[in-house]
């Protein structure tokens, strides 16, 4: 195999949506197992839609993902510029138009709009409801085909408005290999006779995606499925230049589905069931709204790469959390799936848990430590640490942390009421009157150490220990649940511990 050279080619027009980093993911993935090149290119030629801050946004996305490009917007290489707004000033793709033209497999069109959806209407109401610019409909328009030579030069001399379309001859089968798919087989009858260039002088997708792939030696070009209606045109645009051997292998991916299981993943589902479809933040610059990112979301980049990478692939194992490192080493398009993949939300958060508890306790740690200071709370990194150890196994998020350990930090100010009402009685009030002091001659305060004498406190008290188990955790931390009881008490500290059963049998009086 000659160097294997990728590119993800994103719009600027808004916020990265997580499909499109899976995409360039599985590009990444597959450059970088091959040794090869992973490039990144802006296809910015619709000016219309372009959005500011977009580009910015997709490179940074990228970064935090881990998904470096070796050449590309923001990374320099052999083929800049690599905005396609750039190259259309070098002249780069009306050259290529111009051949298409000399051929015969293009013309030029001065349909206007209004002239289309009039057509368009005229179809919808005979019962045709695709209609469509081809090989049948272009004989009674108003292009390079029906006009005399003279009249379509004139015309252009005059300023008039012009596209250049693609001419696809009738009576062909247009096959060609996809990745995932296997072999894939069209009728030119059907395709449509695409907008090469369109009146501002930019070239479209169709036209500019071919000459920009050839010009930088893509080899294997990902994209969505979206684009698999589309990909009988690109077979021939190829082939009417003369560039068979130069076209890439295609590679049509699935698309992520909503969590219910059809229909396409869409940021109004994010907003409507509470989750991210964005990597990262992004503000609309011009509605100023907010939507909100895996980054900001508290997620680790490893985490959201490793639960994308499986949402339509998986290594052929039962192994789920991997590392870039194991995703480049395992990855496949002949195990990538051919229908679309579900989202679930759910197993998003249980693999940010996975690589929370696959984080040192000493790393959590040092960013907790922050946490803490920022609540006016003075403590070393070696006690913070032994907190992080006691709580991160029921945690999904670093952000939970404080939360979870609060108790530690924070003397409760209430009681679980149920447990109060159903556990706080006179055996009860009995126990706690005496443990305190039988917790003052624990010499060595170890959570072992502190269970033994609440245990033997409650044989010699003639009490089940599990009768009084939750009133002791409702009274250090007013909650019915949490971590490790005994070592919280490890944790607060005799005298804390000591204390906060006094102040709760007074409290509840």
């Amino acid at each position: 195999m000659s160097l294997v050279r990728t590119r993800f080619a994103p719009s600027p027009t808004g916020p990265l949506h997580m499909g499109g980093v899976r995409t360039a993911l599985y590009a990444y993935l597959f450059a970088k197992q091959h040794n090869g090149q992973f490039i990144l290119r802006i296809e910015d030629t619709d000016q219309n839609r372009y959005v500011s801050g977009a580009e910015e946004y997709i490179i940074e996305s990228l970064k935090w993902c881990g998904i470096i490009p070796d050449e590309g917007v923001g990374f320099g290489g052999v083929h800049e510029p690599y905005r396609q707004s750039e190259r259309k000033l070098l002249g780069y793709y009306q050259e290529y138009a111009n051949q298409l033209l000399e051929k015969g497999h293009a013309y030029i069109s001065f349909d206007k709009a209004e002239a289309l959806e009039a057509k368009r209407k005229e179809a919808e109401s005979n019962g045709q409801h695709n209609w469509q610019y081809d090989n049948k409909s272009r004989l009674i328009m108003d292009n390079s085909l029906t006009l005399s030579k003279e009249e379509v030069e004139s015309r252009i001399a005059a300023g008039e408005k012009q596209v250049i379309r693609l001419k696809v001859e009738p009576g062909q089968t247009v096959t060609f290999t996809d990745m995932v798919r296997g072999e894939v087989s069209f009728e030119s009858d059907l395709v449509d006779d695409k907008v090469l260039i369109k009146a501002d002088g930019m070239p479209t997708y169709h036209l500019a995606h071919i000459v920009d792939d050839v010009m930088m030696g893509i080899t294997h070009a990902i994209r969505g499925e979206e684009w698999l209606p589309s990909a009988p045109a690109h077979i021939l645009i190829y082939e009417y230049l003369g560039l068979k051997e130069k076209m890439p292998q295609y590679a049509h991916l699935p698309l992520l589905l909503k969590p219910e299981g059809s229909g396409k993943l869409s940021k109004r589902d994010g907003d409507r069931l509470g989750f991210p479809v964005f990597p990262l933040e992004w503000k609309d610059p011009a509605t100023g709204e907010i939507s909100s990112g895996y980054r900001e979301k508290g997620y680790y980049a490893a985490s959201f790469v490793n639960m994308l990478a499986l949402l339509g692939w998986n290594p052929g194992t039962e192994q789920e959390v991997m590392s870039m490192e194991e995703l480049i080493k395992s990855f496949s398009f002949e195990r990538v799936h051919k229908s679309g993949a579900r989202f679930d939300p759910e197993k998003t958060k249980w693999f940010n848990e996975q690589y929370l508890r696959m984080q040192s306790d000493i790393d959590i740690a040092s960013r907790f430590a922050e946490t803490v200071t920022g609540k006016n709370l003075q403590y070393d990194l070696s006690f913070v640490t032994a907190v992080v150890k006691w709580v991160k196994d029921r945690c999904q998020f670093e952000s939970e942390l404080y939360e979870k350990s609060k108790a530690v930090f924070e003397a409760p100010t209430h009681y679980d009421e149920k447990v109060i009402e159903k556990r706080w009685n006179e055996k009860a009030k009995s126990f706690y009157n005496v443990l305190p002091q039988a917790l003052e001659g624990v010499a060595d305060f170890k959570a072992e150490n502190v269970k033994a004498v609440f245990e033997a406190t409650a044989a010699n008290n003639e009490i089940k220990p599990g009768e009084v188990l939750q009133l002791f955790r409702v009274l250090l931390s007013g909650e019915s649940g949490g971590p490790d009881l005994f070592m919280m008490t490890e944790l607060l500290g005799k005298e804390e511990v000591i204390n906060r059963i006094n102040m709760a049998i007074e409290k509840l009086k």
